[in-house]
């Protein structure tokens, strides 16, 4: 029986865009080139809530962290403007994007949808609470030690213009990592991975391998 007293944010999202290659750090450390926003998509099936497990894949040997900032639509936005791509957010919350590097190759995707590797909130905190998200610091913790460490104000492009970005081809509806250490550091079972995020709050999630995430669920 599942007893966590907390769920994903948004349990079904009909979409869920994330933005890669958003941090100059990355960029670099990545040897990214390409000027265009890199975007990819994960499923509604890939969330976990906190203090919920994340499932590390039994063929993955490079199951790698990310904390991420989300941002949760609260209307319709079709081809927004930049000025007024603000407006149609809810809030924020905190994600963990959790990476099987040696499934995604150069389509991020492949890499980025096995069940229960997004971790998702705890909550989300609305924009009344939080003026400008380009003013937030970013930490992730893997068991204790912290590993990332980032401001959105290093955000090579920022929320407002990712949104007007994103709009102009889907409208959206209401509702510096481990493989480049020396040597690498990834996640694996009994691990404990948390994102911190000022203003919003630490999500938290154990890292378990797949036949107990499975049996737990």
């Amino acid at each position: 029986m599942n007893k966590s007293l907390f769920l994903p944010v948004i349990e079904q999202p009909g979409k869920i865009l994330c933005v890669g290659m958003n941090y100059m750090e990355k960029r670099i450390e990545f040897q990214q080139t390409v000027d265009a926003p890199t975007l990819f998509i994960r499923f509604a099936d890939t969330l976990s809530a906190h203090r919920q497990p994340l499932m590390k894949p039994e063929l993955s040997n490079e199951f790698d962290y990310e904390g991420e900032l989300a941002v949760v639509i609260v209307q319709h936005a079709d081809n927004v403007s930049c000025e007024a791509a603000l407006d149609v957010v809810a809030g924020y919350s905190c994600f963990m994007d959790g990476s099987v590097r040696d499934m995604q190759y150069t389509w991020f995707t492949s890499g980025k949808n096995w069940r229960h590797t997004g971790g998702f909130g705890p909550w989300m905190v609305t924009t009344d609470e939080i003026g400008d998200p380009q003013q937030l610091d970013i930490s992730t913790f893997l068991s204790g030690v912290r590993v990332q460490h980032d401001t959105t104000n290093n955000m090579v492009r920022p929320v407002a213009e990712l949104i007007a970005y994103i709009s102009r081809f889907t409208p959206l509806a209401p509702g510096g990592v481990g493989k480049k250490r020396t040597p690498p550091l990834f996640m694996k079972a009994g691990d404990v991975v948390e994102v911190e995020i000022s203003q919003i709050g630490r999500l938290v999630n154990t890292v378990a391998a797949e036949r107990d995430v499975l049996a737990y669920a």
